[in-house]
């Protein structure tokens, strides 16, 4: 997929098997076996929530003889971060326009206005 939608990786993120796959991928590439180990999973299980974390772009694979080795492609995760930094302007804004308005309601009521 080229440029997945937001709906789609945090559809893929929301399961926690995977969002700890991601987790664990952020401190490098591991191969599926490495993967597998923290989980009480079989093999195909992983594999599954792999393909729909590489469906989406968040991580990419790469075969070397019989090992796979997944790794993030952070650039779909950036989506992400773009996302999360226009709330924070809103909520931002949102926060400023109250404490505004509180900032002139104490003026109003301590002028006994």
């Amino acid at each position: 997929m080229n440029s997945p939608n937001l709906e789609s990786i945090f559809h893929a993120l929301a399961d926690r098997s995977r969002l700890q796959m991601v987790e664990r991928l952020s401190n490098g590439p591991a191969s599926v076996k490495e993967i597998a180990e923290p989980f009480g999973m079989a093999l195909p299980s992983i594999l599954k929530h792999l393909k729909v974390l590489e469906d989406v772009g968040i991580v990419i694979s790469q075969k070397s003889g019989r090992v796979r080795t997944y790794q993030l492609d952070p650039k779909n995760l950036m989506g992400i971060n773009d996302w999360l930094e226009e709330r924070k302007k809103t909520w931002n804004r949102n926060f400023d326009r109250l404490g505004n308005f509180l900032i002139e309601s104490s003026l109003v009521n301590s002028d006994g206005g």
